[in-house]
């Protein structure tokens, strides 16, 4: 096995079992290493390769070739300036790491001959408001891209719903080894060779904190139609490192979207959203897929409400999740501490 680049978020990944470890993660430097590497790799044995990138990670410091007068985004985000100037920047940043994937489509080819896989995926959704650190499908459904001339038939598309848990066993199996049982994903390979439409029921999401600047403990459930997801501590606010640091090219935004949020009534609705949360929130995911309608409180939904709890709580206990607050939380009732130019205190 051979890692390039940030695996394991750019951990020390020596002691995992890689025969061979490089960190460096930009996208020049990444491709360059990843040549020489399999130009001078001699053996002819079976080759697990890992190569993690820092795009689109913030801060998105190049040069962009979109129009921030044309970028698109969600429709809980507020139309600034500054907002424009951060999406065309991403834009850039995910283009470019497409061009680094085709690069290493084609090294794997030229170094590794026809009988490879190639799986592209994300750890979590882009670093933007209802996105990363968040258990809305912005911040949990990430790319599933895969390549296997003569296995996987180009251009076909599944709904399959499948889990980053699910990957290891699935390797395992295609690689002919045997699956553990302990372990809590499982294959979905027959999916992948077109045996299977379906794999999972239910998915599961977790968020308990990241430092200092991000302490709100969630989990979710999630169906084909349906997501629950639960607030552990509502009379938290929920803050993380893009509103409160700030930083060019990776949250700057946020001082107009406070400004905004002051004299105008939809965006002081979003910013409002972002900070406070409900203890539950229920989407019909099927058709509100940015999950703007919260419909917990709805009478048709209490049965749904009830099965998804269940399900939930089932999987909290088989787990041993503890729900646990790492680091001392930002209170809604102390508004100064959170968000001073915003919500003011009484």
């Amino acid at each position: 096995m051979a890692a390039f680049g940030k695996v394991a978020h750019g951990r020390d990944v020596s002691d995992f079992g890689f025969d061979h470890v490089d960190g460096a993660a930009a996208l020049d430097q990444l491709g360059k290493k990843v040549t020489k590497f399999l130009e001078s790799r001699q053996v002819d044995k079976p080759l697990c390769l890992f190569v993690g990138t820092s795009n689109p990670h913030v801060s998105w410091t190049a040069e962009t070739t979109f129009d921030p007068a044309s970028v698109e985004f969600p429709p809980h985000h507020i139309d600034t300036p500054s907002t424009r100037d951060h999406r065309a920047a991403y834009y850039q940043e995910i283009k470019e790491l497409d061009a680094f994937l085709a690069t290493l489509r084609k090294l794997s080819g030229q170094h590794l001959g026809e009988n490879v896989l190639l799986i592209y995926t994300s750890d979590h959704g882009s670093q933007w408001p209802f996105g990363k650190w968040n258990l809305y499908d912005y911040g949990t459904r990430v790319p599933l891209i895969t390549a296997w001339p003569g296995k996987i038939a180009p251009g076909s598309i599944s709904d399959a719903m499948v889990s980053w848990i699910d990957l290891l066993p699935t390797l395992i199996d295609i690689g002919k080894g045997t699956v553990p049982n302990n372990l809590d994903g499982r294959s979905f390979a027959r999916v992948l060779l077109g045996e299977k439409t379906t794999h999972r029921d239910l998915i599961f999401t977790t968020h308990t904190g990241d430092g200092n600047k991000n302490i709100y403990p969630m989990r979710s459930v999630r169906t084909q139609e349906w997501k629950l997801i639960h607030n552990l501590h509502p009379e938290f606010a929920h803050t993380n490192h893009s509103d409160l640091d700030r930083r060019p090219m990776a949250g700057a935004y946020w001082t107009e979207w406070a400004q905004r949020a002051k004299n105008d009534e939809r965006a002081k609705s979003i910013v409002g959203r972002y900070f406070q949360r409900p203890e539950w929130e229920l989407y019909y995911v099927k058709e509100d897929k940015w999950e703007q309608s919260n419909v917990f409180d709805g009478p048709a939904n209490i049965q749904i409400v009830a099965t998804l709890k269940k399900k939930l709580a089932d999987w909290i206990r088989e787990t041993g999740d503890q729900q646990t607050v790492h680091a001392k939380p930002r209170l809604l009732a102390e508004p100064q501490r959170w968000h001073p130019e915003f919500f003011k205190p009484e």
